[in-house]
């Protein structure tokens, strides 16, 4: 049990700037009074003193505004920082090196008995305010946004952010240049946000106007071909091949 607070003491100084000394932590975080006392009470609810681990985990609460039911079963390093608000259920199973910010929920969504409540892997970040509810996965190294409710499985390395909690894509359109001109030749002003943000539906409104662009290169290709035949064709916004720069 030593063992396990001397490495949650050193992961707490890797993770938190305002950490300053072990006494200060020790004496003021209730993250780690938080903890310390979830260590006895899951030890005691494992040897099959319930009642005696609930009022335990009860005094915890009292103490630190964080609920942590003793059944609960928690890895190495494990931060809660600020702490105020933090609820972790019953069925819950929390890896290593994984930190969880105030107000953060790790709730169910059921009544029924069994496993009801998230699991998440190593190196997991929760951020304020996030619910995670229901028997879901949340994978190694993944990050859920401030304020996310989170009710479906996770991937490694993921982030996630909004209600419902949604995937962050990460991928860049090599089109950007074409997309901008788009968006200010039909007027939409979709760029009043920094640069690569991974909003879900940031990336939803680019994805619409690269299909817009698309339609626009096979409209002008028809209307080429048909001013070619004789058909004279005025389409009003969209602009000719030559502004696109086709063939």
């Amino acid at each position: 049990m030593f063992d396990q607070l001397r490495d949650d003491i050193r992961s707490i100084f890797a993770r938190d700037p305002a950490a300053r000394n072990t006494l200060e932590l020790l004496t003021t975080y209730p993250g780690v009074h938080a903890l310390i006392i979830h260590r006895g009470s899951h030890c005691l609810w494992r040897l099959g003193f319930k009642w005696l681990a609930r009022l335990l985990s009860y005094f915890g609460r009292f103490l630190t505004g964080i609920e942590i039911h003793p059944g609960a079963s928690i890895g190495r390093r494990f931060f809660i920082d600020h702490g105020m608000g933090v609820v972790i259920g019953e069925t819950a199973e929390i890896g290593d090196d994984c930190t969880l910010y105030h107000g953060v929920t790790l709730g169910g969504t059921t009544w029924n008995k069994g496993k009801r409540h998230p699991t998440l892997h190593n190196g997991v970040v929760i951020g304020a305010g996030a619910k995670v509810l229901g028997p879901i996965t949340v994978g190694e190294n993944a990050r859920v946004g401030s304020n996310a409710v989170v009710v479906k499985d996770v991937p490694e390395g993921a982030t996630v952010v909004g209600i419902p909690g949604r995937i962050a894509g990460t991928t860049v359109s090599e089109s950007l240049s074409e997309r901008e001109e788009t968006a200010r030749r039909i007027g939409f002003d979709a760029y009043g946000q920094v640069k690569d943000f991974n909003d879900p539906l940031v990336h939803a409104l680019d994805a619409l106007l690269d299909h817009a662009h698309g339609l626009e290169k096979q409209i002008a290709v028809l209307a080429d071909a048909l001013c070619k035949q004789g058909i004279k064709v005025e389409l009003p916004n969209v602009p000719s091949c030559e502004e696109l720069n086709l063939p």
